[in-house]
């Protein structure tokens, strides 16, 4: 594989982190080794995106303890960013490891701009990475300094959306 390149993919509209997987799915397709690495996600287990990852032998790791304020008011900022540092120690043993071709930190560009981390921290992830690795960063709010590190930026734009008609997310859809 030639010189692996960072991607950012981010906006207030709905599809990134399902970009994000459909990479991942063509990668693991060319023999490629792809792990997904999940911050901020549900404590739901069942998202259709990681049963199907699960199925190409892709590889997750969702770090747990990490909801945000928005899904439970009762989380604790200072837990949520003493977990967020430990993942973030995690990603960079992870990425140095050289044993990865694709790596997805999903939700990541939303840690930053929530300033549950700081660009350092992604500097420090983006420092680790192997010459060789593609490096995918997803999230709403990605902090211009990282859109001008990346050879990708994609930003997904909500025209219309059925949430704001009440419509709930549904499985096999939204999750």
């Amino acid at each position: 594989m030639a010189k692996g390149l960072i991607h950012v993919y981010t906006g207030e509209g709905k599809g990134k982190t399902t970009a994000a997987f459909g990479l991942a799915k063509r990668a693991a397709g060319h023999g490629r080794n792809v792990l997904v690495l999940q911050f901020l996600k549900s404590k739901t287990g069942n998202l259709g995106e990681i049963v199907s990852a699960k199925k190409t032998g892709i590889n997750i790791i969702k770090f747990k303890d990490q909801t945000t304020p928005l899904f439970n008011p009762e989380v604790k900022i200072s837990d949520l960013k003493r977990s967020i540092r430990k993942a973030v120690a995690r990603t960079i043993k992870e990425i140095g490891s050289g044993s990865y071709d694709v790596v997805i930190l999903d939700e990541f560009n939303t840690v930053l701009g929530c300033d549950y981390a700081t660009m350092k921290d992604a500097e420090k992830i983006i420092k680790a990475k192997p010459e060789k690795l593609e490096l995918i960063f997803t999230g709403r709010g990605a902090p211009g300094e990282l859109i001008d590190l990346a050879d990708y930026v994609t930003e997904m734009k909500m025209i219309k959306h059925p949430f704001k008609n009440g419509v709930k997310a549904r499985k096999g859809i939204e999750f």
